[in-house]
């Protein structure tokens, strides 16, 4: 299996890039000029595109312009103005040697997709490594479901989501579940990283179900946290998940 590449753009961002022979795919091209550097004259085989965030998009029309007999897949969404395929939950997509089914992942957006196969997932915004993204279109109830799903795949799925957060999500993972060993070992893991100037991605599923809070809100320690925060326990699992999403949204 090849390991995609993530290119940096902007303050965090990531730009995907999966290499198969002559075969490239990039993902979320949210500036056109570090592809292009990457890329040289050579056409990618393919851009995929999970929503219609600027910093996702804003390299898309540099590119078209550049090559453009090259696919772009999107979702069903007018915000992409760019796209020659528009996909829907459910939807393959063959692209030189890979092949991805494409999963919906409402909350982040409402029109947001990831793209899994090839044991790997392009989620985009809706899952972060340790996080998830914010809630600007889409309801806690989306947003857990989709979180839900993407934590149902196999374990050694490589995680390739689109900002360099994983620092910072570690620390608010640490004040909701202290006691996890495993987030403690991969906060550290992290911090190693960073420190030399590599990047924390991709993180796996497993790694995801272990550590990252939004995948575990059932976690006794998490709710407890929860309960001592809010000042009364969630009456479900929803309303635990909104409480620890806005409990991040406000966390320094």
């Amino acid at each position: 299996m090849a390991r995609p590449d993530p290119i940096p753009a902007y303050d965090d961002n990531y730009i995907w890039l999966l290499r198969d022979g002559p075969s490239t795919l990039v993902v979320d091209p949210g500036d056109a000029a570090p592809v292009i550097a990457r890329l040289g004259s050579a056409p990618p085989t393919a851009i995929l595109v999970t929503h219609h965030h600027w910093d996702h998009i804003d390299g898309l029309p540099e590119l078209h312009a550049r090559w453009p007999a090259v696919p772009i897949f999107a979702p069903e969404d007018p915000r992409i103005p760019i796209a020659t395929r528009r996909v829907s939950d459910g939807d393959a997509v063959e692209v030189g040697p890979w092949h991805f089914e494409v999963i919906a992942v409402p909350g982040h957006t409402q029109t947001l997709i990831a793209y899994h196969g090839e044991g790997l997932v392009f989620c985009g915004d809706s899952m972060f490594s340790l996080g998830c993204g914010r809630l600007f279109e889409g309801t806690p109830a989306q947003m857990l479901a989709s979180l839900d799903h993407l934590a149902t795949l196999p374990g050694d799925t490589l995680l390739c989501c689109t900002h360099e957060y994983t620092a910072a999500n570690g620390r608010f993972a640490l004040t909701v579940e202290p006691g996890n060993a495993a987030l403690q070992d991969r906060v550290a893991e992290v911090a190693e990283l960073r420190a030399h100037d590599a990047p924390s991605l991709p993180s796996t599923i497993a790694s995801e179900r272990a550590c990252n809070p939004f995948l575990r809100i059932d976690s006794p320690e998490i709710l407890q946290s929860l309960a001592r925060h809010l000042g009364h326990a969630p009456q479900d699992r929803v309303e635990a998940f909104a409480s620890l999403r806005s409990w991040k949204d406000t966390f320094r």
